[in-house]
C-alpha cells in the first residue's frame, strides 16, 4: 500500500464528510470529546481518505484528552510527521504518507512502552472490526 494517492479538492469534498474534509485536507481539528465514539472492540483504524491501516485497538488508550489516542502506529503504517508551528505553538503534526491527510499531532506524554501520544482526530479515521 505504498502508491501515492492524489485527488483534486473537488474529489476529496465529494468523498468525505464536511468534518473529515476540514480535518484531513484543511488541517482542522474537531472539538474535543466529539470524535472518539468508536466501538471498544479489536480492530484496525484506517485513514478515512485512502483506507490505509494506521493504528490498531491494541495501541489505543484513554488519554483523557477527548481525542482518540494511541501509543504507537500500526507496524508498517504509512505515518509521517512534520513540524507544525501554527497557532503560535511548536508541535509535531501526524499525517498519512499515502494521501497526505492531516491526522492530528504526536506528543511525548504518552504511556510506555513508547512514551508517545498520537492524538488523532476521529474524523480522520474509520474503524474496521477484527474479522471483517
Amino acid at each position: 500500500m505504498t502508491d501515492k494517492i492524489s485527488k483534486t479538492d473537488a474529489e476529496w469534498q465529494a468523498q468525505l464528510s464536511p468534518m473529515a474534509y476540514k480535518v484531513t485536507r484543511e488541517h482542522g481539528t474537531e472539538r474535543a470529546f466529539t470524535g472518539d465514539d468508536f466501538p471498544k472492540a479489536e480492530g484496525v483504524f484506517n485513514c478515512v481518505c485512502c483506507g490505509a491501516p494506521l493504528f490498531t485497538s491494541g495501541e489505543k488508550y484513554d488519554s483523557g484528552s477527548g481525542w482518540p489516542s494511541f501509543w504507537a502506529p500500526k507496524e508498517g503504517a504509512p505515518i509521517g510527521t512534520k513540524e507544525d508551528r501554527s497557532l503560535m505553538m511548536r508541535r509535531t503534526e501526524v499525517h498519512c504518507e499515502r494521501c497526505d491527510a492531516h491526522l492530528g499531532h504526536v506528543f511525548p506524554d504518552g504511556p510506555q512502552p513508547t512514551g508517545q501520544r498520537y492524538c488523532v482526530n476521529g474524523a480522520a479515521l474509520t474503524f474496521e472490526p477484527k474479522g471483517e
